[in-house]
């Protein structure tokens, strides 16, 4: 091969060595392009936090217990049985108050309406609750509750219609616009019944009159027009003797988690079945309820056991066999429920009931009263995983106190009758007062403050 021949064949070799390393560099290239993260272009959304200017706290009370048949020509009249006592404060001092009218009691105090005035840009945060003690032949026991925030949609859930019961729905419009309520009832039946309460006034019915022979109904209140307060109002007798009494305030909503703390178990003589009852609601879905039970100063759970619940039917489980003593329910569910407990004293003459209803989760500075009557005990439920300490104080001047929550545990502090406190957290807990005392018991979960404003993002 002549040495010009010889060049252009390593020549040609040359080119193509050079072709399959820049073939191959190319096909490298591209598989690692594949596989690795690809330019993104993002535009984040503009995002601004605003507190909104708060308004006015108002609160709004639910006035005199009602009777029903003591006229005996008119077995479904309503009369008034007697006047509440009022507790409140705030931290800018006593709320103002006003008067609703209570058109189908002519003999029947105000029904009082509680505002606390913005000052510059904030509101002060303010609590009030009424209390009352009958003693007579149709009424007996001791009944509280917390002067509330009115809503569009709320769940009553307790009452019956069984022989024996007296329980009274109770709607107050303290907005200047009428409001029409309607009342779902879910039960062994449904019904409903729409019901108009005009502007600035209180209206009420006897729960026969909407859910008759239903023995454990919910009553689901939705308003249009203005939000309504709904309370139930119910009363036992037994053997022609009266058995005690209760207000019991309307929830908000259906929810997968629900904290129940101020439950008390106490002896009994004879059938416990009936000393603490739970009556749970899954609306319009199928869920599987885990129910865990705690007791005050424990961690670890005094009893725990699953409830299957079909859609739209109430059921109610005994929380038998728990031993005498302070409790905490917690519910977690699959899917969103309504929950409240029935807890009772004894039988007869003497004895008494209170419907114990969910505990908000509350967090930072909130305000509540604790209306006059037995002894009182500020219970507190922590369902976080981190401890929590929590300190209270007298808003009228005294000493404060102070008590560490461990997580998932519970704790109780004794607060005064009649008193209303500051309660400040260093984390997210469940409060209720409970006041118990031989034939008396009342609990009021406390609520957060009417007044705080929260933190919306707005996107411009």
């Amino acid at each position: 091969m002549s040495g010009s021949r010889a060049f252009k064949v390593a020549a040609t070799g040359a080119r193509l060595a050079t072709g399959v390393a820049v073939i191959a560099a190319c096909v490298v290239g591209i598989v690692a392009a594949v596989h690795a993260p690809w330019p993104v272009i993002r535009h984040d959304a503009a995002r601004v936090d605003v507190t909104p200017l708060p308004g006015d706290s108002v609160l709004v009370c639910n006035g005199d217990l009602r009777a029903l048949g003591r006229d005996a020509m008119d077995p479904l009249a309503l009369s008034s049985a007697g006047s509440p006592t009022l507790t409140a404060g705030g931290t800018s001092g006593d709320p103002s108050s006003a008067g609703l009218t209570v058109q189908d009691l002519p003999d029947a105090g105000e029904v009082r309406v509680l505002t606390g005035a913005v000052e510059g840009r904030s509101a002060p945060l303010i609590a009030a609750a009424e209390s009352i003690t009958l003693a007579t032949d149709d009424l007996s026991g001791f009944a509280a509750a917390a002067c509330g925030v009115p809503r569009l949609n709320s769940w009553l859930v307790g009452g019956s219609t069984a022989t024996g019961t007296e329980d009274i729905v109770t709607l107050t419009n303290a907005a200047e616009v009428p409001s029409t309520v309607t009342l779902s009832v879910y039960g062994e039946t449904r019904s409903a019944r729409t019901v108009i309460v005009p502007a600035r006034t209180q209206t009420a019915l006897p729960l026969t009159s909407i859910a008759a022979g239903d023995t454990a109904p919910v009553v689901r209140v939705d308003a249009t027009g203005a939000p309504v307060r709904a309370v139930l109002q119910s009363s036992l007798t037994q053997v022609l003797d009266p058995a005690g009494m209760d207000l019991q305030d309307a929830v908000p909503g259906a929810q997968q988690k629900l904290v129940l703390t101020g439950v008390e178990v106490f002896a009994s003589d004879g059938d416990d079945d009936e000393m603490a009852v739970l009556r749970l609601l899954s609306p319009g879905a199928d869920a599987r309820v885990q129910v865990r039970v705690v007791a005050e100063g424990a961690g670890s759970a005094a009893d725990e056991f699953t409830v299957p619940l079909e859609p739209d039917l109430p059921a109610q489980v005994s929380l038998s066999g728990l031993e005498p003593g302070r409790y905490t329910v917690e519910v977690d569910s699959e899917a969103p429920v309504v929950a409240a407990l029935r807890q009772q004293d004894g039988f007869g003459r003497d004895a008494d009931f209170a419907w114990v209803t969910p505990a908000p989760e509350v967090d930072g500075e909130v305000v509540f009263a604790v209306p006059s009557g037995p002894p009182g005990r500020l219970q507190l439920a922590n369902s976080s995983d981190e401890d929590a300490t929590v300190t209270i104080e007298p808003l009228d001047g005294g000493a404060s106190q102070e008590v560490l929550i461990a997580a998932g545990a519970t704790a109780g502090i004794d607060v005064e009758p009649g008193a209303t406190y500051r309660m400040q957290s260093t984390g997210p807990v469940h409060a209720a007062v409970a006041l118990t005392a031989s034939g008396a018991l009342a609990v009021l979960p406390v609520q957060p403050s009417a007044g705080v404003e929260k933190a919306i993002a707005v996107y411009p």
